[in-house]
C-alpha cells in the first residue's frame, strides 16, 4: 500500500485513527464517533475530524466514508470537499435521502477492526 498520509500528520494519535478509517469497506460508512471508539479514543470524535482534515489532497485513505452522527456530510469552511465527498459516496452506491442523509442502519460499517491500534 502506498503512503496515504504526509509526514506532517504521522502522529501516533492520527495513525490510530487512520488505521480504523483504512478498514471501512467500499459501500459502507462510519461516523466520526464510531471511528474514535474503534481507535480507542471514546468521546473524541472531533479528533477524527481534525485527523481527516490534515490529510493531503491526494491521500488514498477513504476519508469520504466518514460521516457525522446524523449520517450527513459535515459542512466545510470552504466549498468543494463536501460535494466531492457526496459524489464519492454515491459512486460507491450509497444513497442520500431528500435531507442529504445516509441511512446509517443500512450503510453503517459494523465490522471490527482487524488489528486494534495500540496506545498512542
Amino acid at each position: 500500500m502506498g503512503d496515504v498520509v504526509g509526514d506532517a500528520v504521522r502522529s501516533p494519535l492520527y495513525e490510530r485513527i487512520y488505521e480504523v478509517v483504512r478498514q471501512v469497506p467500499t459501500g459502507c460508512v462510519a461516523t466520526y464517533g464510531q471511528v474514535a471508539i474503534l481507535a480507542g479514543l471514546p468521546h473524541h470524535a472531533r479528533h477524527v475530524g481534525h485527523a481527516l482534515r490534515a490529510l493531503p489532497a491526494d491521500s488514498a485513505l477513504p476519508w469520504h466514508r466518514i460521516l457525522n452522527a446524523r449520517g450527513e456530510v459535515s459542512p466545510r469552511a470552504f466549498p468543494g470537499p463536501d460535494e466531492l465527498q457526496r459524489l464519492l459516496l454515491q459512486d460507491e452506491g450509497i444513497a442520500f435521502d431528500s435531507r442529504g442523509r445516509v441511512d446509517l442502519d443500512r450503510y453503517r460499517w459494523e465490522g471490527e477492526i482487524k488489528e486494534r491500534p495500540g496506545p498512542g
